[in-house]
């Protein structure tokens, strides 16, 4: 913790608070009776609850009881296809996108993806989550979203090589033109969907432009076992290698999914050299019977693992509390070791490893000075958590987003006491309820791509 002076009142300051700060290994630790002081959206000081009471501020908090955290981060998503959640279901992933999605999304309109995005914030903010990594489409409309709902996100345009250059080159257009706006709370990266729907001559030039502008690669890549076993079988390279071959990995790129990442592709990451990074989104992989990310072998390499959601039409939820938790059970299971993934760890997963897979680990992921004022408080008063033997397994096994009281990004409050300040709920289902009859009225012919595997 630290105390330095400031001329002037402080934005925010939070009193009364167990802060989860990091230890002297960088691991997540709990601080009892702490303060947060907030100046210019950033995090000031972390120090003693009655240093930080004594602090003039424009706006306080009594956080007594409360936990503050890291917000969380959706690190791979589609915000909005939460207008489609529960569209396809108990489907294999064949027939979820052939005969369900694709042939919905043919019909998507800007202004339904953008309320999608508003519906989704809106459960995200609730959720405890201050950022998130959004993979899709009408981009600059997903943009506005997050400049009047205070989130903080990285966009990326998704696109196939199906629809052309036109629209890698919108891709790019709109990732130069949007990073840093929104008062800097977005970030942009290149956004080819998959090895299987994006050729290798367009790969390669994503990642030539990734290289030339500074850009993160945000793309799907070995979602499953048998996309990896069908690259094999048609190209002779996995999709791992695939990114390989095209220049991807000398580039900094997020990975979503990697459950058919297989033994021959550790080598490949680990001669990446840090660059890269994987999102794991362990409900969805249950839904549709896959494999799961393998995090203990990405762990032994370095290569950071944050938590995400996926979209909601294959999620139903986006709820990262969720993830998490089910992270640390997915990975106990798989590995057939109860020692493993500990709740330390699967905090350290949520936040500061989040971060990192997002390109943002400078920035936020922990409470300490200099780092943006991304703040989430949790009220552990619930008979579902009570007693508190243990603050890291209680917030991993025993709290749920529902106990997220606050979610503060940039230093303000987007959210308190469970009431949203930013987004208006009732519009927002009212529109899109108006909408559905036109989005479900599809026929099954009609699709953007094809899914091969």
């Amino acid at each position: 913790m630290t105390s330095r002076a400031y001329d002037g009142p402080a934005d925010l300051v939070i009193t009364d608070c167990t802060a989860l700060v990091p230890d002297q290994d960088g691991q997540p630790g709990f601080v009892e009776d702490a303060g947060i002081v907030v100046r210019d959206g950033a995090i000031a000081e972390v120090t003693g609850s009655a240093h930080a009471a004594a602090v003039p501020a424009g706006e306080r908090i009594d956080a007594q009881g409360r936990i503050a955290m890291p917000g969380l981060i959706n690190c791979h998503t589609h915000a909005g296809m939460a207008a489609l959640r529960g569209i396809a279901e108990d489907l294999p992933i064949e027939q979820w996108f052939n005969e369900r999605i694709w042939p919905v999304e043919s019909r998507l309109t800007d202004e339904d993806v953008a309320w999608g995005t508003r519906l989704a914030c809106a459960e995200m903010i609730r959720a405890g989550v201050t950022c998130f990594a959004d993979h899709y489409f009408a981009m600059d409309k997903v943009a506005e979203v997050v400049s009047e709902c205070g989130l903080r996100a990285d966009l990326g345009w998704a696109h196939f090589s199906s629809q052309g250059p036109e629209a890698a080159a919108r891709s790019l257009d709109f990732a130069l033109a949007a990073r840093g706006t929104a008062g800097g709370r977005i970030s942009t990266s290149l956004a080819p969907h998959a090895p299987y729907t994006v050729d290798d001559a367009d790969l390669a030039r994503i990642a030539e432009l990734a290289a030339r502008h500074g850009l993160r690669v945000h793309l799907h890549a070995a979602e499953n076992r048998d996309q990896t076993e069908a690259s094999l079988a048609r190209h002779g390279r996995t999709p791992i290698e695939v990114l390989r071959d095209t220049g991807l990995l000398d580039v900094d790129v997020l990975i979503a999914h990697g459950t058919g990442i297989v033994e021959r592709d550790l080598p490949v990451l680990a001669a990446a050299g840090g660059r890269v990074a994987v999102a794991t989104a362990p409900r969805g992989y249950l839904k549709f019977g896959w494999d799961t990310t393998p995090v203990a072998q990405l762990a032994e390499l370095g290569i950071p693992v944050g938590l995400a959601t996926d979209g909601a039409a294959s999620n139903n939820t986006l709820d990262v509390w969720e993830s998490m938790t089910l992270t640390a059970l997915v990975q106990k299971s798989v590995r057939r070791d109860p020692t493993w993934l500990t709740a330390r760890q699967a905090l350290h997963h949520a936040t500061v490893q989040s971060a990192r897979a997002v390109g943002l680990g400078d920035a936020i992921g922990e409470l300490a000075p200099g780092r943006r004022a991304d703040i989430i408080l949790v009220d552990l008063t619930g008979p579902h958590t009570l007693p508190v033997h243990d603050l890291a397994s209680t917030l991993v096994h025993s709290a749920r987003s529902s106990d997220v009281t606050t979610t503060i990004v940039d230093g303000r409050i987007l959210m308190h006491d469970r009431v949203l300040r930013t987004l208006d709920l009732p519009r927002i289902t009212e529109a899109l309820t108006r909408r559905l009859p036109d989005l479900v009225a599809y026929e099954p012919g009609e699709r953007i791509q094809t899914y091969e595997g």
